[in-house]
């Protein structure tokens, strides 16, 4: 193991999640330690215990960070070519296509059976996601692409359904998890928000159906 040299607090934690994310995406999750991670980063084991309590800290926060260097809900912000509603189908279809975030969070659905996880996940999509999806759910009732009278509700369930739809959290096989999908399809779509379309479905089954319980 090599020395640990003189580095910044926070130089520390990008380079453990640097490297956290390089052996995620090489050699899975379950399969990577800590130790790999820190003779990966270059430091002695203690050093990731000042700044994460667990691997699945590791993975809850490379999970935000992730999201927030490629944030599709800024991608299309300021596209004039597009109205609110396909705004919203825009930053769906961004996400999907987003590989390396598509890997990680198909791996991170197992950390959400802890609770603290969880609830931190839970109140990390409150804070950053809800006022996203108002924004956009805001622009496509004023010019007409969304007809909604619940635009505040609207907003705070969306970052819920991916929770609901995730088999650790609600445990569910393949069958259930479509067939809830396209239940939350038609809801959307009876609120005024059409933004799961067939192609759509199809893609976030073929995702959330890797992890479904047995």
């Amino acid at each position: 193991m090599a020395r640990p040299v003189k580095k910044l607090p926070e130089q520390w934690k990008k380079e453990i999640l640097n490297a956290a994310k390089s052996l995620f995406l090489s050699k899975g999750y379950e399969e990577t330690s800590i130790a790999d991670i820190m003779e990966l980063a270059g430091g002695a084991k203690g050093m990731f215990y000042r700044f994460f309590r667990s691997k699945e800290d590791v993975m809850h926060v490379l999970g935000d960070q992730m999201f927030l260097e490629n944030n599709p809900f800024e991608a299309v912000r300021e596209r004039p070519d597009l109205n609110g509603l396909e705004k919203i189908r825009q930053v769906l279809a961004l996400d999907r296509w987003d590989k390396e975030r598509e890997r990680i969070y198909v791996q991170a659905t197992d950390i959400l059976k802890d609770p603290r996880i969880l609830a931190a996940a839970i109140e990390s999509n409150r804070r950053v996601l809800t006022p996203l999806w108002f924004e956009l759910i805001e622009e496509g009732r004023k010019d007409g692409s969304i007809q909604t009278e619940y635009p505040k509700e609207l907003s705070e369930l969306l970052p819920l359904v991916n929770f609901w739809l995730m088999p650790s959290v609600y445990p569910a096989d393949r069958e259930e998890i479509c067939h809830k999908l396209r239940f939350v399809a038609e809801m959307l779509s009876a609120m005024g928000l059409p933004i799961l379309e067939d192609e759509g479905i199809r893609r976030a089954e073929d995702l959330l159906a890797v992890k479904s319980a047995p």
